[in-house]
Parts: C-alpha cells; structure tokens; sequence
C-alpha cells in the first residue's frame, strides 16, 4: 500500500508543518504515507477555470501512478473516522497505490473529480487548506491507530 497525499498551494505555517510531521513521523514505514506539494503560485491566471484547469494537470499528473484516486471537496461524501479506517484496511489488503488529492484555492476542476473514484468531504464548516492537510495527515493516522487497536482513538 501507498498513500500519497497531493496538495496545490504554498509553504504551511510552521505550526501546521509540525503538526503535520509530528502524525507522519508516527505512522508505521509499511504504510508509504507521502506528502506531495504542488505549487501553482508561478501558473495564476487571470480566470480560475484556467488556473484550475493547470492545476488539474499538475494534479492528475502527480496522481498518474495511483490506482484509487480520492479528492476532498465541499460536496464530497463526509466520512467518518471509523469509515477511514475501514477504506485504509482495504487499501492494504488489496495492495492499492491511493492518492488523496486536496486542490487549490479555488476548488478543484470538473476533470480532476471525474478522474476520481470518490469525493470526500472533511466537514461542512470551511477552512483553510493547511487545516485541511493537517486534518488528512491526522485522520490517516487516527485510522491507523484505530487497525491496530492503539489508545489514540477513544470512542
């Protein structure tokens, strides 16, 4: 199993890097968890269908090697901890290379949600993209410790 998280926007504060690490740093090796960022600062358009559409190129072609792709967005399905962990149990079972996809600014592009196999959404209240990827990174690891029955997770 490999599970990649694919990210558009710029450098995270520092405290979000931490948090971010400090999940990361505690997940087992055989989960291959990466982090890849994408910046699109260079690329901004005066349209935002045009500076979604490159992202969506830039996206898709970091999510090429994938064989499950899984975007958040506003309107995807909300998941709950336990539902997490359930699709991380399957992914290793069924040896899945899973990119999680969390888009710029301004959304993700119709293209990139038609690549996807599923639309997740984190919450219904809006928040920043570092919360988001901060957010992931700590879900991914909460869905860990509940497989393997660790005290994080207390219900």
């Amino acid at each position: 199993m490999k599970v990649n998280l694919i990210t558009i926007g710029k450098k995270m504060p520092d405290w979000i890097s931490q948090g971010i690490q400090h999940y990361q740093k505690q997940l087992p090796t055989n989960y291959n968890f990466t982090i890849t960022n994408l910046d699109s600062q260079t690329r901004k358009t005066n349209s935002t269908e045009k500076t979604k559409d490159l992202e969506a190129k830039l996206l898709l072609d970091a999510a090429k090697d994938s064989t499950i792709l899984i975007a958040f967005d506003e309107h995807g399905k909300q998941q709950s901890s336990q539902m997490i962990a359930k699709s991380i149990e399957n992914w290793k079972l069924e040896g899945q290379n899973v990119a999680l996809i969390i888009g710029g600014a301004d959304g993700l592009s119709s293209e990139v949600k038609q690549h996807c196999n599923q639309l997740w959404g984190l919450s219904n209240l809006t928040m920043t993209h570092a919360m988001a990827r901060l957010l992931v990174v700590e879900q991914i690891y909460r869905g860990y410790s509940l497989l393997s029955n660790h005290p994080y997770h207390r219900e």
